[in-house]
Order: C-alpha cells, then sequence, then structure tokens
C-alpha cells in the first residue's frame, strides 16, 4: 500500500527487513520485487518506524541461498542491527519502473471498488484489500460490497477482469455473485 514519506512523495511498501544474519550488521530481507533482487536497484530505501517513514542507507546487498541479505550503511554489529528487524522497506513510487499499457503494480489495484457486471446486472462487491500470489495466476481478495462478503478473484486480464479504471479507481469484472 502506498504512504507518504517525510521529503519523497507516495512511497510503495517493497520488502522487509526479518532477522540478523551473521555478526556484522549483515539483515535478511523478503522482497516483494519480482524477481526478487530488483530491490537492490532501489537507490533511496525508506524505513517504517514508529514515528514514520526514515530515510536508510544500504552499502551491500546480495542473494544468499533463497533469499537476499544487505548490509545497512554504519552498522556493523549484530545488537544494533537487530534494531531494524520486522520493519518494512519502502521506496518512492518515482523510482518504480514504468510499466507497459495495460499493466499494473499491486499498490496500484488496492483498494480499488470491485463491479462485477454478470447475468446482465451489476454487483458492487467492494475494495480489493489486497493481491496474492497462487502459482497459477494472482488473486484478488475483495471484501465489503452490498452483502459484506470476502471473495476471491482470479486476477486474469480479459477473462474474469474486464476492465481498470485507475482514474475512476474501479476495477470491472465478469464474476459470478454467488462464488
Amino acid at each position: 500500500m502506498a504512504d507518504k514519506g517525510p521529503e519523497s512523495g507516495e512511497l510503495v511498501t517493497v520488502g522487509r527487513i526479518t532477522a540478523v544474519y551473521g555478526v556484522r550488521g549483515w539483515v535478511k530481507v523478503h522482497s516483494f520485487t519480482d524477481p526478487m533482487d530488483n530491490i537492490l536497484q532501489f537507490q533511496q530505501w525508506w524505513l517504517q518506524g514508529e514515528s514514520g517513514w526514515q530515510p536508510l542507507a544500504i552499502d551491500g546487498g546480495k542473494r544468499h541461498g533463497k533469499g537476499l541479505i544487505i548490509h545497512i550503511k554504519g552498522v556493523d554489529d549484530r545488537d544494533v542491527a537487530a534494531g531494524y528487524c520486522q520493519r518494512d522497506v519502502a521506496v518512492s513510487a518515482a523510482e518504480m519502473p514504468a510499466l507497459q499499457a495495460g499493466e499494473y503494480y499491486w499498490h496500484q489495484l488496492e483498494g480499488l471498488r470491485v463491479i462485477s457486471q454478470f447475468g446482465g446486472a451489476e454487483h458492487d462487491f467492494g475494495q480489493v484489500v489486497r493481491l496474492m500470489e497462487t502459482g497459477a495466476n494472482d488473486v484478488m481478495v475483495v471484501r465489503g460490497g452490498s452483502d459484506r462478503r470476502e471473495r476471491l478473484i482470479p486476477y486474469i486480464p480479459g477473462e474474469f477482469v474486464t476492465d481498470i479504471d485507475l482514474e475512476a479507481g474501479v476495477i470491472t469484472v465478469d464474476w459470478d455473485p454467488e462464488f
């Protein structure tokens, strides 16, 4: 989800520092980017703190096993590094690579209203609260709407997702309201 940074405008959460690695200040990072090491390409990182987002300088990062590790600039002690763990990392939306027409970042879809046009009627399903990967395809988790149900709708443009209008804040789907 997008947030406002102190000087950066809109921020997009791209990962989370999860645990310390070793004794010299390195930490493990769970990246939300695809591929995972794309997170290392961003110049300015922001770290979620109790009082909002704070700049975070890193001076090293690499793949390690099935994950990533980074070194926080000026942090060479395991105990100090532990203070950075279990906190989200964000970057400025302006740093995100441009997408082709018809492509969207997940953070652009979260919060949009979902309307189904099914069987000749229009149904308000609520809002996209998050997206998730399932292997076969991504899935929108939609809650609220007129019947207050939660729905899992496959994010398959051209099949179930028939239109996305970012300016209007609406995703139109072809989905049976009974599902």
